[in-house]
């Protein structure tokens, strides 16, 4: 069914309300006490979960848990720690450059800047994104797999890669709301809006999600 501006426009803003309602306290789930903690979760979070994510930081961080030390340290010490999420190999070596130039360049400051995070090795946009939102309270919308998918069932978005995903989230959410919105999002899609069964009969965003009105879930 074909849907005006105007209906759109009202359609998201319900809906966002809905998720709002649903999840007034979504938060990040990585654990972390600083910036560099956040960075360092976020990029071994890449094919794998926060709970995992946590389970090896908590043992990572009192160790390895500054950009000097981190630096400091081989790629098998490192892989010791992180073993546990996959990809280590990519990892380790990421984390270590990456704490590199933060301790040489930066004096062991993360940097707030989202394309200056962006060119250091292992960070993509997402990376930096949940870095500038999280640590800093840089209004952002990370895209990953759980914000891809929601966002383009419920029709916040209608998009076909992350990329203009994200551009038109930010086009159709307030400004103010990106940071919390994309908390809203995973939490739905963790709990609610899966992949392969969603559970529309306990979804309060049904009435105003498009895959539920064109019938393409049930």
């Amino acid at each position: 069914m074909k849907e005006s501006a105007k209906a759109k426009k009202l359609r998201i803003k319900n809906a966002l309300a809905a998720l709002q309602a649903a999840y007034p306290d979504a938060r990040p789930q990585l654990d972390f006490t600083n910036p560099f903690e956040l960075l360092v979760a976020t990029m071994l979070s890449a094919q794998c979960t926060d709970k995992r994510v946590n389970m090896v930081t908590a043992k990572l961080f009192p160790a390895l848990g500054t950009p000097q030390k981190l630096a400091d340290a081989t790629e098998e010490e490192v892989i010791s720690y992180i073993r546990g999420c996959g990809l280590f190999n990519t990892k380790a070596k990421n984390l270590i450059a990456a704490a590199k130039i933060i301790h040489e360049q930066y004096n062991d400051e993360v940097p707030e800047d989202r394309d200056v995070l962006m060119g250091l090795p292992g960070v993509g946009r997402k990376t930096a994104n949940v870095v500038v939102s999280n640590a800093f309270g840089v209004p952002a919308i990370a895209v990953d797999t759980h914000v891809f998918r929601v966002s383009n069932r419920i029709g916040l978005a209608e998009a076909k890669d992350v990329g203009e995903t994200e551009r038109q989230l930010m086009e159709n959410i307030p400004k103010e709301d990106w940071s919390k919105a994309h908390h809203w999002i995973i939490y739905h899609g963790r709990q609610i809006c899966s992949a392969r069964k969603p559970n529309c009969g306990a979804c309060t965003v049904r009435d105003y999600c498009r895959a539920y009105l064109d019938n393409d879930i049930k």
